[in-house]
């Protein structure tokens, strides 16, 4: 009788810790630019995955298990986000996503690398893909698949001869930078005036009156969010005449924000915006994020919302958590978005994480950013 009662309450543990075991959450690490000059772009980028991270666990979770997120702010400074990443990874984390700023996921991605743990990233500059980190993956595509894709707009649309290029001197910046002389070079296309200017520069008289002398016929300008407010209003203050064309930032709802009348007219090419309304996936992203937050998304809320979702659908395909068949499952891959519509667009990776999907052309009218345009994936 005894020993009937002793495996009966056996049992009933084995139960309850099985049970227990199936619940257990799935640790990710965001780490991402909370505060100081990415701020902007890390809000955003951490609120588009609170909305993914409810809409998956409302669905089961990953494997049925709850996604659990620990948030760490990297206060925009690359050392601070390599032992954030270290921390997240320490506290056991199954997925990093972060960091924006290409400067900082340099510094940290090596870490994941070495704990073989996939990281999702914002980060725009070529070197992200083409340091050979397998576990690296992107949430958009990089200045040398972006910026090409602008080519037949100065050629063509607005048939310039000369063009000006006025970037912000970090590792973003000099990778859009590079990559769009390298492209008006082989377009035949004269660069007359290069400026650069520096992160969390606040005053841009000196540059705008450069640009202007330079008789440019467009100006690319390749800034992150608060410095491309700030040229856009000092363009405003001096006139300046010719288009403004950027890549990625120029065009986002807190540029708009903060340069108010002065953003009316930018133009850019972006790998994705909340502005898409014809894509089904991005209105609906879009009315849930501003029912929540009360403001509109930046593509950067997005790329975050992309990576967890990617997160999701990736492990399931694999069938168990671990880092390197996820990797390896990733390579190569392609998702259609009728299979796993909160991929949003059909999205590929090739073998170095960098993403191919369809993007836009957008300008601003009235206040908003408006899709003026389709551009194939490539």
């Amino acid at each position: 009788m005894y020993s009937k009662f002793v495996l009966a309450v056996s049992a009933a543990l084995l139960t309850l810790v099985g049970a227990a075991q199936a619940q257990e959450a799935v640790e990710i690490g965001v780490v991402v630019e909370l505060s100081g000059a990415g701020a902007p772009a890390g809000t955003n980028w951490r609120d588009g995955i609170r909305i993914a991270v409810e809409e998956i666990n409302a669905e089961g979770g990953i494997l049925g298990k709850p996604v659990k997120v620990t948030e760490y702010d990297t206060q925009t400074d690359p050392q601070i986000s390599r032992a954030l990443v270290q921390k997240a990874i320490d506290g056991r984390a199954y997925a990093i996503w972060g960091t924006i700023y290409s400067g900082s996921t340099l510094v940290n991605m090596l870490v994941a690398q070495q704990n073989s743990v996939p990281q999702f990233v914002g980060s725009e500059a070529p070197t992200i893909v083409e340091k050979g980190n397998p576990f690296v993956f992107r949430t958009s595509s990089g200045a040398q698949k972006g910026v090409p894709a602008l080519v037949p707009y100065f050629k063509d649309t607005l048939k310039a001869k000369k063009v000006g290029v006025a970037w912000v001197n970090n590792e973003f910046g000099r990778g859009g930078r590079n990559v769009f002389i390298a492209e008006m070079k082989k377009a035949g296309i004269e660069v007359v005036a290069d400026v650069p200017s520096e992160q969390a520069q606040t005053d841009y008289a000196s540059d705008v009156s450069k640009l202007k002398q330079s008789g440019a016929d467009a100006v690319f300008v390749y800034m992150n969010q608060e410095e491309s407010a700030r040229f856009l209003i000092e363009a405003k203050k001096q006139d300046l005449s010719m288009p403004l064309v950027g890549e990625v930032t120029l065009t986002e709802a807190k540029v708009i924000e903060l340069a108010g009348p002065a953003a009316e007219g930018a133009i850019a090419h972006v790998g994705i915006t909340a502005t898409a309304d014809q894509v089904e996936g991005i209105a609906a992203f879009r009315e849930k994020f501003v029912k929540t937050f009360k403001r509109v998304p930046t593509h950067d809320a997005i790329k975050g919302y992309i990576g967890a979702w990617t997160t999701k659908y990736v492990t399931e395909l694999v069938g168990k958590f671990d880092g390197e068949a996820f990797s390896e499952k990733m390579h190569g891959l392609c998702l259609p978005a009728t299979k796993y519509p909160r991929i949003l667009l059909d999205t590929c990776w090739d073998n170095r994480g960098e993403m191919s999907r369809p993007s836009f052309m957008v300008q601003v009218r009235n206040g908003s950013p408006v899709v003026i345009g389709t551009v194939p994936a490539n």
